[in-house]
């Protein structure tokens, strides 16, 4: 393995479409990790779906972050009105 990739610099988060729903994502996900355990998929289209479970992991994670920090400032903001 390249030590070139490992000190890229990571890549910005994406806008997720307004279309996008985590629920369905997550099913996306499940479905993916199904057909590799089930193994009828060749190596080039497990791979492929491995990438694609991947990117569908990260958009998860980009989601969770942003309702965290959402959830940080009006936790913030609750306090804040506290007498």
């Amino acid at each position: 393995m390249s030590s070139a990739s490992a000190s890229s610099p990571p890549e910005e988060p994406q806008e997720l479409p307004s279309d996008w729903h985590y629920e369905s994502t997550v099913t996306q996900i499940e479905a993916i990790i199904q057909d590799i355990e089930v193994g009828n998929l060749d190596l080039a289209q497990m791979f492929e779906q491995f990438t694609q479970a991947i990117e569908y992991l990260h958009q998860c994670d980009q989601f969770l972050e942003d309702r965290q920090a959402q959830m940080d400032i009006l936790v913030e903001t609750l306090t804040d009105d506290l007498p």
